[in-house]
């Protein structure tokens, strides 16, 4: 069975970091171009970061650009988003997703599997 768990949300104060894993288990994450996505209350899901699979190469979504870094380890099977300079407007539930397509826009139909979502709340 292909399941994703998502796990290092948590509340953190501005300016503060956290780091979200996406574990996977049932297929390799290297077969895979990852991405990370967040639902913010009363908005759309909106894509945030990817991680290929050819190549390692990222994209980074223009509002979280130099803040967040997307990294893989496929010895551990999985794919990190670090969290820096976190601002209230990054509160959302985020989202990992795999897609087995060489992508160039993080439309969403394209990715496949789904984690749960993990809770990030910036608040002071």
């Amino acid at each position: 069975q292909l399941q994703f768990v998502e796990s290092g949300g948590g509340l953190v104060q501005p300016g503060g970091s956290l780091r979200l894993s996406c574990a996977a288990s049932g297929f390799s994450l290297n077969d895979y171009t990852i991405g990370w996505f967040r639902q913010a209350p009363g908005k759309e899901r909106e894509g945030v970061s990817y991680i290929t699979s050819s190549d390692g190469g990222t994209f980074y979504e223009d509002s979280v650009k130099g803040r967040f870094t997307i990294s893989r380890d496929n010895a551990k099977n999985t794919v990190y988003l670090q969290l820096n300079s976190l601002k209230p407007e990054d509160t959302a539930v985020y989202y990992c997703a795999a897609t087995p397509f060489i992508i160039e826009t993080m439309t969403q139909g394209l990715f496949d599997y789904w984690g749960q979502g993990t809770q990030v709340t910036v608040s002071s």
